[in-house]
């Protein structure tokens, strides 16, 4: 399959277009009108240098809130309580962290932390962070559209913390689906697993459309 390349025209070929490897796009901008409309698409930018590279995997790798896995040895730990849990407190702090957490293996560049840290400022990309005594030591970012979470990044700088933020998000908020987007073994043993695209694009229309069921997120850091 070809790969497409954008223009200034806010505008995204189908996802059903894209190559084997997921590859569906080339080019265009970070702007939040073009971001929100690829997430609402099942689309995501993902590149490790310029032009923007714009994916949309099949299978596509998802977590049902219903199925999450939560091991005897992590329900002990969580259970001790080491870590306090926020949201929305220090977004641009965890997405920076999630950068420089890969190094050399990121994508999330300066473009890349201004835009979603507008997304935030516009109540659509959030944040929940891990601390332990008082320090941040993991969290994870991503969008949050009607009853789909769609994750970005988390970062660890103690055992346990990403993990920590990633349960506390799903039992907190209640969402219909979160998109972990490609397969990971760390996310599969929480309870993720692939399903088709089609199958992806149709659970995502209808949680877009939920767009009461999850509530605000202001009150949960309070």
């Amino acid at each position: 399959m070809p790969v497409y390349l954008l223009s200034n025209k806010l505008v995204f070929p189908h996802p059903s277009l894209s190559n084997e490897d997921g590859l569906l796009a080339v080019g265009g901008d970070l702007s939040c009108e073009r971001l929100c409309l690829a997430y609402e698409n099942g689309i995501f930018p993902w590149y490790s240098e310029k032009p923007v590279l714009w994916w949309s995997p099949d299978p596509r790798f998802v977590l049902f809130p219903k199925d999450l896995k939560v091991s005897k040895s992590m329900k002990k730990f969580l259970k001790k309580g080491y870590y306090k849990v926020t949201f929305d407190t220090c977004f641009k702090d965890v997405i920076t962290n999630c950068g420089y957490t890969r190094k050399d293996d990121t994508w999330i560049d300066n473009d890349m932390i201004e835009s979603y840290c507008t997304l935030h400022k516009l109540g659509i990309a959030h944040s929940v962070e891990t601390w332990y005594e008082d320090k941040l030591v993991g969290g994870l970012y991503g969008l949050s559209m009607g009853s789909c979470f769609f994750g970005e990044s988390m970062f660890s700088i103690m055992d346990n913390a990403s993990k920590t933020a990633f349960i506390k998000l799903i039992e907190t908020i209640n969402f219909s689906l979160i998109d972990c987007q490609i397969y990971s073994q760390h996310l599969e043993s929480l309870g993720a697993i692939n399903i088709k695209r089609s199958e992806f694009l149709e659970l995502l229309a209808q949680g877009l459309e939920e767009t009461s069921k999850i509530g605000s997120w202001s009150h949960l850091s309070n």
